[in-house]
């Protein structure tokens, strides 16, 4: 990174105290939309197995927008690259509210395909905290980003529980209350300062094609572990709301739940840094993925409020470790002027798996059997093969010859 962009350590810990506010405030939009994405489409939906569609555009535009994300901040800059995000909120809230006014499921899910915008470059935050920090303190800046969702996780929901019925039209308040999120929020990146990319000379070093990335082990696993812990988390929770509610409790305990869940998230990236210094980044991973593995049996154990409490913190927990280990290992296996590439390819198949997940979340819960118990269990019984891929391919990297950028 010192090749492209100077490190400097008070500069760097400014700009992650900027991505944390961020987190905290844009990020609060997240938490607020995955309550009440699937609640809603189950309100507009004439099938019921659409319900949880809403969710899955809004991954969908996050897949489709990476790769121009992450081009567009390589050539002018994160800030810029945030606010096309923040802008991209702001049109997906507008157009939400516009289709819950009108009762429209097809414009409303042209707003989440917009409001992907946004979440593809809220993924770009913990890349862009790595971007000013030493070798020493990239871990951690990428961490201490991330809990900034601890704040997120509190402010999402809560705001969901006072504007959900605020006015005539349910859900509609929360929409407005996205974009007010959006335009306000936006402003905090007039305080970001991570330089652009300088432009590379004719002959400086171009890096590797994206296919030569992908054959490298450490940066093919390195997604791998990341998608599967993200796809894995989405499917489950995008499903949460529903199986709540279907199970005989109220909204406001599945926003329980949802906020549990993402506090479970957040918190542990206060230490998740320091446990990947001091044990290495493949034991957090491989750790990341048996918490998964532990949240899935406890939600077939049973659909007592309490099964969905620690399912789903478990769930968080295990979400942390993963993808946080998985992004600290794919920082640390490509060079400067391959930054770009391998974040626009890795942020494409993360989100193109979890958009996958989010699709099959709902055909899943609503249409695999005839009660809501049914569709949890097929839910979690679905996270078998993607947890048995990712702990092969650690396994297979753990075994191999370690060199920085080719194992």
């Amino acid at each position: 990174m010192s090749d492209t962009i100077q490190v400097n350590e008070s500069r760097a810990k400014r700009n992650v105290m900027v991505l944390v506010l961020a987190q905290a405030i844009l990020g609060a939009q997240m938490p607020m939309i995955f309550t009440i994405g699937g609640l809603a489409g189950q309100s507009l939906a004439s099938n019921a197995c659409f319900a949880t569609l809403p969710i899955s555009l809004i991954v969908l535009g996050s897949m489709l927008t990476a790769t121009p994300m992450s081009a567009i901040m390589q050539k002018y800059g994160r800030r810029v690259g945030f606010y096309v995000g923040a802008t991209g909120g702001t049109l997906g809230g507008i157009i939400g509210a516009y289709g819950l006014y009108l009762a429209s499921f097809p414009v409303f899910l042209l707003g989440s395909l917009l409001t992907g915008i946004y979440m593809s470059a809220h993924g770009f935050y913990r890349f862009a905290a790595a971007d000013t920090a030493s070798d020493a303190f990239r871990p951690k800046a990428i961490s201490y980003v991330m809990a900034g969702g601890l704040a997120s996780a509190i402010i999402g929901p809560q705001l969901v529980k006072v504007t959900a019925d605020a006015m005539v039209v349910p859900f509609l308040g929360t929409y407005l209350t996205v974009i007010a999120i959006n335009v306000l929020g936006s402003f905090l990146f007039l305080l970001l300062d991570i330089p652009r990319p300088p432009v590379p000379a004719h002959d400086a070093p171009r890096g590797r094609t994206r296919r030569q990335l992908l054959a490298t082990p450490r940066v093919a696993v390195a997604m791998i572990v990341a998608m599967v812990s993200y796809a894995l988390m989405n499917l489950v929770m995008t499903s949460t709301p529903l199986a709540v509610v279907g199970c005989g409790y109220a909204k406001s305990n599945a926003a329980d739940v949802v906020t549990s869940h993402v506090l479970a998230m957040f918190v542990p990236s206060f230490f998740t840094g320091h446990l990947i210094a001091r044990f290495g980044v493949e034991k957090i991973m491989a750790l990341g993925l048996a918490i998964l593995a532990a949240a899935g049996l406890v939600a077939l154990s049973g659909v007592d409020l309490e099964h969905f409490f620690v399912a789903l913190v478990l769930l968080g927990i295990g979400w942390n470790f993963g993808f946080i280990g998985a992004t600290a290992m794919l920082a640390g296996a490509h060079r400067p002027e391959e930054r770009g590439r391998v974040q626009g390819l890795n942020d494409l198949i993360v989100f193109g798996g979890v958009t996958l997940a989010s699709l099959a979340s709902g055909g899943l819960m609503n249409c695999s059997g005839g009660s809501a118990q049914q569709g949890w269990t097929a839910v979690n019984l679905a996270m078998v093969p993607f947890l048995t891929l990712a702990g092969a391919a650690l396994i297979w990297l753990v075994l191999r010859p370690k060199d920085e950028f080719s194992s």
